[in-house]
């Protein structure tokens, strides 16, 4: 249950994650004379990949919440890291960002300290 658990939180976080950057790029191109605050509602309301990025990362926390409840945290926080080199791979294909090398780097790492934990 519990690499259901994870696999749940870091799949979810991942999607979340990348369908906001995408919607609030585009937003950014489009950007309007609304400040802030108020420009975000009005996204959210307006854009649904927006609001699914947001479902999405609702769905993370609680399952989050429920990994907690069975593993302890020592497990949980780093395994759910993850979702840091998952993301890092697909900002690359799927949002065409440049990747540095330290940034390739770090995200290697990351892969490692992963990899002790979930041993």
């Amino acid at each position: 249950m519990k690499w259901l658990l994870l696999a749940l939180v870091v799949c979810s976080a991942v999607l979340g994650d990348l369908l906001q950057s995408r919607e609030m790029k585009i937003a950014g191109r489009d950007a309007g004379k609304m400040p802030g605050a108020l420009r975000v509602l009005q996204l959210i309301a307006q854009r649904r990949y927006l609001l699914l990025g947001i479902f999405c990362m609702a769905v993370s926390f609680f399952a989050f919440l429920a990994l907690v409840q069975t593993e302890p945290i020592s497990f949980a926080v780093p395994a759910s890291a993850g979702s840091f080199v998952l993301e890092t791979l697909l900002a690359k294909l799927w949002l065409k960002e440049r990747l540095s090398s330290r940034r390739t780097l770090g995200t290697l790492v990351v892969l490692g300290g992963i990899l002790l934990v979930a041993r």
